[in-house]
C-alpha cells in the first residue's frame, strides 16, 4: 500500500444501513486522489457486472408489435413492457424461464399476477403493471425471464431471435444495483490535511444485499488484477512504496518465454450470487481452480451447501468439466 499508510494507520470501513435495501460504505483515511480513483472503479462494477434476472421478452396474444393497443387497457403495449422492465424477481435456478399471464380481472394488474415457477421470488410482487377496464376482454401473455449480467439491448436479442417467433424483446438489466452514488471529501491524521474520505452509497433491488454486492464486486476486481501478479527476480525497490506493495515483475525475456498457465475467471459461468461469492471468498476464482477441487473441499466452504455443489456441478457440466474426486 501507499508509504503514507505508515504515518496515518490502514484504512478504516465502516458499513451503515440507511433505508430498505440501501446502505452507505465509508472508508477513510485515503491517499490523495484514491478516493475518487476507488469510488469510480467500485461504482462501475456494481452497476454492470453483478449477476441478477430480468423480463427480456413478451408474446402476447393478438399482438404483433410493441406500437399496438389492446381493447380495455389503459396502458399500450409499449407502456405495459416499460412496467414489465420495472419487475424485480430472484431467480435461483439456471437457464431461461416462460411465465405466463392471463386474467380477465378489471382492475390493476400486478408483477404478482405473472406466474412464476416456485425457483422465482417476487421482489416487488404489489408492483402495478397494467389496468383492464370494464370493456376489456383480458390480457393473456407470456413472458420470458433470464439470468446475466449488464445490460442486453433489445435489438441485440431481436437479431439473434428466430423468425415468426412472435416477441417483443424488451431492453433487460441484469443488474440487481439500482443505484450508486459515491462522494470523496478531505479529511485528516494529524498533521496530513490532505487525505480523502470515501463514501459510497449502494441499493439493490432485493435479490442481493449491498454489503454482497460490494463484496461480490471487490472480488470481480480482484480476479482481473490478479492478471497483473507474475512472479519473478526484479523487485521494483521504491522509496514511495511500504515493502508491502512492492511488485514482483519478471526480466521481459522471462515474461515472454515463461509458459502461462490458462486463467479463466470463475465469473463467466454464470453461476448464482450466492455460490459465486463463497467460491471467491475461498480463494477459488478460476474454472481452472474449481475443476481441481474435490467435493470435500467445497463442503468445507463457508456459506457452499448441497444447492450451490449442485449447481456447480450441472455448470460444469455443460461445459465438459467435472470436480475431481481425488481428496487434497
Amino acid at each position: 500500500m501507499h508509504i503514507i499508510h505508515e504515518e496515518i494507520g490502514l484504512p478504516k470501513i465502516t458499513f451503515q444501513e440507511i433505508g430498505k435495501n440501501t446502505a452507505r460504505f465509508t472508508i477513510s483515511p485515503l491517499p490523495n486522489g484514491y478516493g475518487r480513483t476507488l469510488g469510480n472503479t467500485l461504482r462501475r462494477v456494481l452497476l454492470s457486472s453483478v449477476p441478477g434476472a430480468a423480463i427480456t421478452a413478451v408474446r402476447i396474444e393478438g399482438v404483433s408489435h410493441e406500437y399496438s393497443t389492446i381493447p380495455g387497457m389503459k396502458e399500450s403495449v409499449l407502456d405495459f413492457c416499460l412496467n414489465l422492465k420495472k419487475v424485480a424477481v430472484q431467480k435461483h435456478g439456471k437457464g431461461i424461464e416462460i411465465a405466463s399471464l392471463s386474467t380477465k380481472r378489471e382492475g390493476e394488474i400486478f408483477a404478482k399476477d405473472i406466474h412464476f415457477s416456485s425457483d422465482v421470488e417476487y421482489l416487488n410482487p404489489d408492483f402495478p403493471i397494467a389496468f383492464l377496464g370494464k370493456k376489456s376482454d383480458g390480457i393473456k401473455a407470456e413472458i420470458k425471464l433470464d439470468k446475466g449480467v449488464g445490460y442486453l439491448p433489445a435489438a441485440q436479442q431481436q437479431r439473434e431471435a428466430e423468425e415468426g417467433e412472435n416477441w417483443i424483446y424488451i431492453d433487460a438489466t441484469f443488474s440487481p444495483v439500482t443505484r450508486v452514488r459515491y462522494d470523496v471529501s478531505a479529511t485528516r491524521v494529524g498533521e496530513n490535511t490532505n487525505l480523502d474520505k470515501l463514501e459510497v452509497e449502494v441499493e439493490t433491488n432485493g435479490s442481493l444485499s449491498p454489503e454482497d454486492a460490494v463484496k461480490f464486486s471487490s472480488n470481480i476486481l480482484q480476479s482481473y488484477f490478479s492478471f497483473f501478479q507474475r512472479e519473478g527476480d526484479l523487485v521494483v525497490e521504491s522509496d514511495f512504496m511500504t515493502s508491502s506493495a512492492n511488485i514482483a515483475i519478471p526480466k521481459e525475456e522471462e515474461y515472454d518465454d515463461a509458459p502461462q498457465e490458462s486463467y479463466t475467471p470463475i465469473e463467466v459461468l454464470n453461476l448464482s450470487p450466492r455460490t459465486l461469492n463463497a467460491l471467491i471468498n475461498g480463494e477459488i476464482g478460476s474454472i481452472e481452480e474449481l475443476v481441481k477441487c474435490s467435493p470435500a473441499k467445497l463442503e468445507n466452504l463457508r456459506g457452499f451447501g448441497k444447492k450451490a455443489m449442485d449447481e456447480v456441478r450441472d455448470i460444469l457440466a455443460t461445459r465438459g468439466f467435472s470436480l475431481t474426486e481425488e481428496e487434497e
